[in-house]
């Protein structure tokens, strides 16, 4: 809805770095603040689909792609992997103190992460790209900095042309 990208490409997680053992299989005190370590799913975050074990004859085609595979779905791939970013205090303050603050809320140290972009479209390089990409796709709300905006409360929000803006890129 946000992305607009192939449904087998699973987001990437966001975690905090003390918690990052529970839901992968890495060390507490391993580090992985750029997304370029894959770790497989901690086993106890894991969910049965139905009994199939991945790799079954009902786990082919798009059918593998579409089954829910662990707590964190947006983040699992089909081989119950994911590309970790630990998050700790020093390096990332702002996201961390986000990170914590979501986990006071739901139990879960777990967010996802993205580059801000539709599919094909270039990185937001600037607040305008922000605010036009965050206007013409299903985003509830953008933060920049310290300012909060709500779809909701754009004056421009019903005049956005959401069908020619996503139509200038090659979306699924």
């Amino acid at each position: 809805k946000i992305k607009f990208r192939e449904s087998f490409r699973p987001f990437a997680p966001a975690v905090l770095r003390e918690r990052v053992h529970e839901y992968f299989e890495m060390r507490q005190d391993q580090d992985s603040p750029y997304m370029l370590l894959v770790a497989p799913v901690q086993q106890a975050q894991r969910v049965s689909n139905g009994g199939s074990k991945a790799g079954s004859e009902s786990d082919l085609g798009l059918d593998a792609v579409k089954q829910v595979r662990s707590t964190v779905p947006a983040i699992t791939h089909v081989d119950h992997s994911a590309r970790v970013q630990t998050v700790d205090a020093e390096r990332f303050p702002r996201f961390y103190k986000i990170l914590k603050a979501f986990e006071a809320r739901t139990g879960c140290p777990v967010l996802i992460n993205t580059s801000f972009n539709v599919r094909s479209e270039p990185i937001v390089n600037s607040p305008a790209d922000a605010y036009r990409c965050f206007m013409a796709t299903e985003l509830d709300c953008l933060v920049i900095e310290n300012c909060l905006l709500y779809r909701t409360e754009q004056p421009a929000a019903a005049s956005v042309d959401r069908a020619a803006y996503l139509g200038s890129f090659a979306l699924d």
